[in-house]
């Protein structure tokens, strides 16, 4: 028995559905529309506690563990390798942020655009009652972005954006910067608290020892907290890429219609060809190839 989403897909398949001549050219095209942002309110409000929450550990480490540290080699080796992680990760949550996860054109679909498709007899279009756009073969409409987005995977608060075709790379950095200097928060922490309690308090802290032992619990609480959810959230990533299979397409358990590739060039797909160190930088776009981004036939 066909469950309630395979029902409503039936429905877009039909000619009377897509009735192109109720939509709206699309809007001409012009330098702000280039410029990729959600005016979200909960969405940017997730994005500022986001970077609050960095600067708040960048902080702590520096000015509660680094600086008052009499060990400059220490100090100096885990200054730069928590400001790096810091800046990856920031650099990766804003790239997530204002990166066009693949959104489908809006009100394109018309009559002039369905001819200009040519498509052969037998062959079916997919139309998004809600943004009137012809959507190729696994975009899902997002309410948030209100638009259809290409592989869309989920909208995600804490970039403001959705995840999809086009930024999926940077999310799965911003997660995993995220774990790292996490990771490394509470790594410098738990050494922190080994000295004080060695030596004295009022020595290894700038500040007075209640307002030290508050800053470190506070860091370490946040620093728990995000390295289980990212960490968690980076695997779901890494999987679901190596799988070619969607969040939602997981969620609502949809049919696979396209072809089965390995793993390791479902990564390539994300993250570019070929390999190479860019992979990790936030700075690089991925290559993702000549494939024809709008596969609207099936």
């Amino acid at each position: 028995m066909p469950t309630p989403s395979h029902r409503y897909r039936d429905i877009e398949r039909t000619a009377k559905y897509l009735q192109p001549e109720k939509c709206l050219p699309p809007p001409v095209d012009n330098s702000m529309d280039k410029v990729w942002f959600i005016k979200d309110g909960c969405g940017i409000a997730c994005a500022i506690v986001t970077w609050f929450l960095v600067f708040y550990a960048e902080f702590v480490v520096i000015f509660v563990m680094l600086l008052p540290s009499k060990n400059l080699v220490y100090s100096t080796i885990n200054g730069i390798i928590f400001n790096l992680l810091a800046f990856l990760a920031l650099a990766s949550h804003l790239r997530a942020m204002i990166t066009d996860p693949g959104a489908v054109p809006k009100g394109n679909a018309t009559k002039e655009f369905i001819e200009s498709l040519q498509l052969k007899p037998g062959q079916v279009v997919y139309k998004c009652p809600k943004c009137c756009s012809i959507k190729p073969d696994r975009a899902h409409h997002c309410s948030v972005c209100k638009r259809c987005i290409k592989k869309m995977d989920h909208h995600c608060p804490w970039v403001n954006n959705c995840v999809g075709e086009n930024n999926q790379k940077f999310f799965v950095l911003f997660t995993m910067y995220i774990a790292l200097i996490s990771l490394h928060a509470l790594t410098m922490v738990g050494f922190h608290f080994l000295y004080c309690f060695e030596e004295d308090w009022t020595k290894c802290s700038s500040f007075s020892p209640p307002t030290t032992v508050i800053l470190l619990i506070l860091l370490c609480f946040e620093g728990l907290l995000f390295l289980i959810f990212t960490a968690v959230m980076f695997g779901t990533q890494v999987h679901s890429i190596c799988t070619d299979e969607t969040g939602i397409e997981q969620l609502k358990k949809e049919e696979r219609r396209w072809a089965k590739k390995t793993k390791w060039m479902n990564l390539k797909a994300v993250f570019g060809h070929p390999f190479s160190i860019a992979w990790l930088s936030p700075l690089a776009t991925p290559d993702q190839g000549k494939a024809d981004p709008y596969q609207y036939v099936v």
